[in-house]
């Protein structure tokens, strides 16, 4: 495709090559004199930096978002509309957060070129740039996506969980066309973040009602995770996903590390060192240099799924509402 160039993935000085890897319509530098004489991917850039400079955390928010909005209906920024049973308040998606953020990017391309640059984009491009900023490495993203018009409480039931076996998960992960590779790696964007004590507290007291903490837990962990999270605390805490205190808010392999020494806190992360469908690709990253290449490549295969283009879809004019007073469907009850 002549539209399909070489995409480098620059951690710090060295690239990788994704010449190949175009994915249908979407294009590397979609936008690209579609804004005048502006570049789109500057102008989200500059504005997701802003608020990463003032809170870092918002990289894993981003994160956490793009896999939520892209898992339902596909990469079509449905989550980010607003609706009294929208994806926003179905139950997994109580604690995505870091919408404000795609306004703001939202509203900073549309003072340049108004009804051009995509909702669905600008959660692809401000991902990529929340990433980078980690040191994760700026890796190209694809654009030419449309939003969609439709978002549903009830489809967010679908989104795997924090208990989900490594079997069900690849399921989940296969259905959207991405491999087990590509899940292992994608799972490895919980080297940054947080997670709650709700999360994880059965593999603290009741571990599958066994009544005893889950047995893979290491023990140093397992005490200093039950003075942060009593049985019976009324303060939902938060915790640090990567338990390596140095590594905990910088893109990079450790995740890996951890939980091959049993120091993960969700369930389906421990479990991927020990599952022999994924023991063995977690062994291996952990003893790689490349982990910042491969996460990606997964991102940008996983912002493939289900994407509307060409003449499907729209350009919102805002984030949070379909254009044209279309209204978003809410013909089933919340589930979740």
């Amino acid at each position: 495709m002549a539209n399909c160039k070489a995409a480098a993935f620059a951690i710090a000085f060295i690239f990788l090559n994704l010449t190949g890897h175009c994915y249908g319509a979407l294009q590397f530098g979609f936008y690209k004199n579609k804004c005048k004489t502006s570049d789109v991917e500057d102008i989200v850039r500059k504005s997701v930096t802003a608020k990463f400079l003032s809170d870092r955390t918002i990289a894993p928010a981003l994160i956490r978002l793009q896999f939520h909005d892209c898992f339902v209906n596909g990469c079509d920024a449905s989550i980010l509309l607003d609706g009294s049973n929208s994806e926003k308040t179905g139950g997994p998606n109580q604690s995505v957060r870091g919408f404000e953020v795609i306004d703001a990017a939202k509203a900073a391309v549309e003072k340049i070129c108004p009804g051009v640059v995509s909702c669905a984009d600008i959660i692809i491009m401000a991902t990529r740039d929340v990433v980078s900023l980690s040191g994760g490495g700026r890796y190209n993203v694809q654009t030419g996506r449309r939003d969609g018009t439709i978002s549903l409480a009830q489809n967010t039931a679908f989104l795997p969980g924090p208990s989900t076996s490594v079997t069900n998960a690849i399921a989940a992960f296969k259905a959207k066309n991405l491999n087990a590779t590509d899940m292992i790696y994608l799972l490895g964007g919980h080297t940054i973040g947080i997670t709650h004590c709700s999360f994880f507290l059965d593999r603290l007291y009741n571990f599958q009602n066994t009544g005893k903490p889950d047995p893979t837990m290491d023990l140093k962990l397992l005490a200093s995770l039950r003075r942060t999270c009593p049985q019976d605390g009324s303060v939902d805490s938060a915790v640090n996903l990567d338990q390596n205190s140095i590594s905990s808010a910088v893109m990079d392999k450790s995740f890996y590390n951890q939980i091959i020494l049993h120091k993960e806190i969700l369930q389906i992360d421990q479990e991927l060192a020990l599952d022999r469908l994924s023991r063995s690709t977690v062994a291996a990253i952990a003893k790689s240099f490349d982990f910042n290449s491969k996460f990606g490549q997964a991102m940008v295969k996983m912002g493939t799924i289900q994407v509307l283009t060409g003449t499907q879809g729209q350009i919102r004019k805002s984030c949070r509402a379909v254009n044209n007073k279309l209204t978003i469907l809410h013909t089933n009850p919340l589930i979740g």
